[in-house]
């Protein structure tokens, strides 16, 4: 079942920990009191890049900043398709710097950069299906900008409403499989939203408490292997029934500042 699958080789930008650190508390799961174990969370983040190149994918590095340890969390800076990137405007103050030095790497590279009027945070909450978008709001980005969002890309975008703080973006309650399907944890939307995914996606792979939890919804997919946490296990079975590939990737340090894999992963669509 597993050659039914067919991986797409991606094109990856990374933000390395160097500064990483939770300083402030902007969302249910940083305690400024934990200390973060920089050494271990410099590992897990060089594993995850040597995983996305074993599989094949390419990997470029912003370079982090002092003073922003959060930059990390690279997903957040931007949402790109069509070589065509959609920046960010962040909810927390502490945050919205992170906007600029992205811009300015995407700038660098030739991207043309759309700063958006309303805040948005990237991928944390726009989230591309192939064929549209899914967007989250609820806690982070505004309604406003999943407008503003459909009017830059000319795609269709579908608001979502999160419900629960604990997942306060769309990636940590929803990721996409591939071109056809998805995962989610109905429980973290409305009860409307429920019934539109439910609609789109009669097929999905549904999630427990649990494996949201454990940051298993803040995964990775190249349309066979799926970079997901190892603490995710009765997730990773249910894919792996599916004909998909886990791949573990462990970003525990991480979730001190309620952050994992897609968190820490940008993906630039030409």
């Amino acid at each position: 079942m597993h050659e039914t699958r067919v991986p797409r080789r991606r094109r990856f930008l990374v933000c390395e920990p160097r500064h990483f650190a939770v300083q402030y508390a902007i969302n249910p799961w940083m305690r400024p009191d934990v200390r973060v174990d920089a050494d271990l969370a410099h590992e897990q983040w060089r594993s995850m890049l040597t995983a996305y190149r074993s599989y094949g994918h390419d990997v470029e590095v912003v370079e982090p900043v002092a003073g922003l340890p959060d930059m990390v969390f690279a997903a957040n800076s931007a949402v790109v398709v069509g070589g065509r990137v959609f920046g960010s405007l962040f909810h927390a103050p502490e945050r919205r710097p992170e906007s600029t030095h992205y811009d300015t790497w995407f700038k660098t590279a030739g991207f043309d950069v759309h700063r958006p009027e309303s805040v948005c945070e990237g991928e944390g909450d726009l989230v591309w299906t192939g064929r549209y978008v899914l967007a989250g709001t609820g806690f982070r980005t505004s309604r406003e900008a999943h407008r503003e969002a459909q009017e830059f890309f000319g795609h269709p975008v579908i608001s979502l409403t999160l419900v629960d703080p604990f997942f306060y973006h769309l990636d940590t309650a929803l990721f996409v499989l591939d071109d056809d399907n998805i995962v989610y944890y109905p429980e973290a939307f409305s009860a409307g939203s429920r019934e539109v995914l439910a609609r789109l996606y009669p097929d999905a792979v549904l999630a427990t408490r649990d494996d949201a939890s454990a940051f298993g919804l803040n995964s990775v997919s190249d349309g066979r292997h799926v970079f997901i946490a190892p603490q995710a296990e009765a997730l990773a079975a249910r894919l792996d029934e599916r004909g998909y590939v886990p791949v573990p990737v462990d970003l525990s340090e991480f979730l001190k500042a309620g952050g994992g894999i897609k968190c820490c992963t940008q993906e630039i669509r030409s």
